[in-house]
């Protein structure tokens, strides 16, 4: 279960140095420097290897697993994707409130509808009571029971008033 990790390096291209003035030097440079590309690429390698130490760790399965109870896969993972899950749960807080707000809303017109046809059965009610009332027998009955009315029943017929000019 070993992973290998495969790493390429790239050998970035050498400013070219400063000529040197005397003969001397002119052979030391020469000396250091690597004759084909081969070379170069052994000096990058000895250098990379002079900068790794022996303390690295190593990836085997034991440190991975440690690694995984520990939580250190789940923290890098989270600290990757830190503003995701940020989004995820503030579009999540928001779902949820509009949510609440529609369902408070859905109660609330409930009961506005439910007291809207309790204000129509009682109008209903008011105005079959006020009809009742203004029946002429019933009006009648009231005058007699108020004797201090001057209102009476009148004796003769309604008369049609004819307006010329108009049909």
């Amino acid at each position: 279960m070993a992973d290998e990790i495969e790493m390429t390096i790239e050998v970035a291209p050498e400013e070219p140095q400063a000529q040197p003035t005397n003969d001397s030097a002119k052979a030391k440079t020469k000396q250091k420097e690597p004759k084909d590309e081969a070379d170069k690429e052994l000096t990058t390698l000895e250098k990379i290897k002079l900068q790794a130490s022996e303390d690295d760790a190593s990836a085997t399965a034991s440190t991975r697993f440690r690694d995984i109870l520990g939580g250190d896969y789940l923290w890098a993972m989270v600290r990757h994707h830190i503003w995701l899950i940020m989004l995820i749960v503030l579009l999540t807080t928001a779902y949820v409130a509009v949510r609440y707000q529609c369902q408070q809303d859905a109660l609330d017109i409930s009961k506005l509808e439910s007291d809207l046809i309790d204000a129509k059965f009682q109008a209903l009610s008011s105005s079959s009571n006020l009809t009742r009332m203004c029946r002429q027998s019933n009006v009648l009955n009231m005058l007699k029971q108020n004797n201090d009315s001057l209102l009476h029943i009148s004796q003769q017929p309604p008369f049609i008033i004819e307006v010329s000019g108009e049909k």
